[in-house]
């Protein structure tokens, strides 16, 4: 059995979550949208076409925020399609996921899904086909009050009262090839800052993110960061950066391991920003929206290999199926972003139903979780307050990533990966969160936390998250194949906790104290 030591201090913290870490993502891709969240006819659908069964475990997972229309999707989106009377819109080719868009979910119904599901709405805006004209009129739809041609066209589609979306992104992934319209970082940021600069002017209340990296294996890395925010510095609030990890080794213990190079990445982005700032001796410091993150890799093929036949509508693409060993990767990223509190305030679970999702749905059928979807509930639930620095004394190994792009294969050593990941939080109400991720595939670990200047601890809830079978999945006939267990080997003397974790396991464990 390994050992580890945890010393924490109430009083030494990283920084608070915010509430909009915990978002995610909704793109109309596949059957996200159509056949996901919404299925007028559905057993379980409300009178606005809406799933129950879909929203309630939205409710459960707890996102705060949910990105919304995209995503690729968005690069070629003309907003005016997915608004008025359903008879009067337009079927489009979406060039995007070769599929045909009916828009029958647009603007206002994703704003009316957003109340049902108890989520603040994150909108983006066309950069790739479009630029800041069509931006600052969607503005004006949706956050003026009346008495202007577009916001009076909103009134005159029944919906009364301004939306005031507060949060946007400007476009999407505009460094990647695979984008429509993509940019240059010198054209990009250029458009950014003129749509930031007339968005702003119609609300000066909104606040902004500037497409960062789409992944850190992008040969324009870094001089993208530096040029973007060479342009947008002072019209935006955030810069984003997107990953998603992957086993296309069949290495579990590097696979687990990969988490920590976001934990690099997001250091690497922070450099960049502060860097910004010191060019111009700025006090201001740009926070990061990791507004798209998750385990994809079995159905992220080339794209020629995933163009669906005949332009169908809502295909089912890039349904990921996640195992046992998905979830623990996955687990591993919610720590990561816990860990950076301090910088990154957004983050988006991409996505959100069907399409590399933690919830699954048989259309005209039931609904089901993913094993991706218990780390995630346990963060939103357990995870608000200060995030704590830990000092981990742990046994380590040295591990390498693998990352495909295009016909290269990018390797990244990871030297000294601990086999304990964790992330502590003490909310507001004197409780302590420890989120712990035991990555050895065969060993047990006794853990240790000492947690001082807390008062006694004593146990409130304590969870794992395991199975014998790493690839175990949910499915439709058996969807809680995967699900947590009670955490017992739990003991607290004091400040101090000792627990045993299982190997290969995600374990949650909540404390109160006096």
């Amino acid at each position: 059995m390994r050992k580890a030591r945890v010393l924490l201090d109430r009083d030494f913290s990283i920084g608070h979550t915010d509430h909009r870490l915990f978002g995610a993502f909704v793109e109309h891709l596949g059957r996200c949208v159509y056949g996901g969240i919404f299925e007028p006819g559905h057993p379980t659908a409300d009178g606005k076409g809406f799933r129950k069964d879909v929203l309630a475990l939205v409710k459960e997972l707890g996102p705060t925020i949910i990105r919304y229309p995209g995503g690729n999707f968005v690069s070629g989106y003309n907003w005016e399609d997915g608004v008025g009377p359903l008879e009067s819109r337009p079927s489009r080719l979406d060039l995007a996921w070769f599929s045909t868009e009916r828009n029958n979910f647009g603007t206002n119904e994703f704003m009316d899904w957003c109340k049902a599901a108890e989520v603040e709405p994150m909108l983006a805006v066309n950069l790739g086909t479009r630029g800041g004209d069509a931006a600052r009129r969607l503005i004006e739809y949706c956050n003026h009050a009346g008495g202007t041609s577009w916001s009076d066209l909103r009134r005159a589609h029944g919906w009364e009262k301004p939306h005031n979306v507060k949060l946007w992104c400007l476009g999407n992934e505009m460094d990647a090839p695979w984008q429509m319209e993509y940019k240059s970082a010198e054209a990009y940021g250029v458009a950014a800052r003129e749509a930031a600069k007339m968005m702003r002017w119609v609300d000066p209340t909104i606040e902004l993110a500037a497409c960062g990296s789409s992944a850190r294996n992008m040969p324009t890395f870094g001089h993208w960061e530096e040029t973007v925010l060479e342009h947008t510095f002072d019209h935006v609030d955030y810069i984003s950066l997107h990953t998603y990890l992957n086993n296309y080794r069949q290495d579990t213990a590097s696979f687990l391991a990969s988490p920590d190079l976001m934990d690099r990445f997001i250091d690497e982005v922070v450099a960049l920003a502060d860097a910004a700032a010191a060019k111009r001796r700025s006090s201001k410091r740009m926070m990061l929206s990791f507004d798209e993150w998750n385990v994809w890799y079995r159905t992220r093929r080339p794209r020629a290999d995933r163009v669906p036949e005949g332009w169908p509508v809502a295909p089912a693409i890039l349904e990921e199926v996640y195992t046992m060993e998905d979830a623990l990767a996955f687990g591993g990223a919610c720590i990561s972003l816990l860990n950076h509190a301090d910088r990154v305030k957004v983050a988006c679970l991409a996505q959100l139903v069907n399409a590399i999702a933690p919830i699954m749905t048989e259309t005209g059928g039931g609904a089901w979780r993913q094993p991706i979807f218990f780390p995630f509930a346990h963060m939103s639930s357990f995870g608000r307050g200060r995030v704590l620095r830990t000092q981990v004394e742990s046994d380590t190994y040295d591990s390498r990533y693998d990352d495909p792009r295009g016909d290269q294969e990018l390797t990244f050593p990871i030297p000294n990966v601990p086999y304990l990941k964790i992330a502590a939080v003490a909310g507001e109400s004197g409780s302590l969160s420890l989120f712990m991720l035991n990555r050895d595939m065969k060993q047990e670990i006794a853990v240790t936390v000492e947690a001082r200047s807390f008062g006694p601890l004593a146990l409130a809830q304590a969870f794992e998250l395991r199975h014998d079978d790493l690839q175990a999945t949910n499915t439709r006939n058996e969807p809680e194949r995967v699900a947590p267990q009670p955490l017992e080997d739990v003991t607290i003397v004091g400040r101090r906790l000792q627990a045993t974790l299982k190997p290969a396991s995600w374990n949650v464990v909540r404390l109160s104290s006096n």
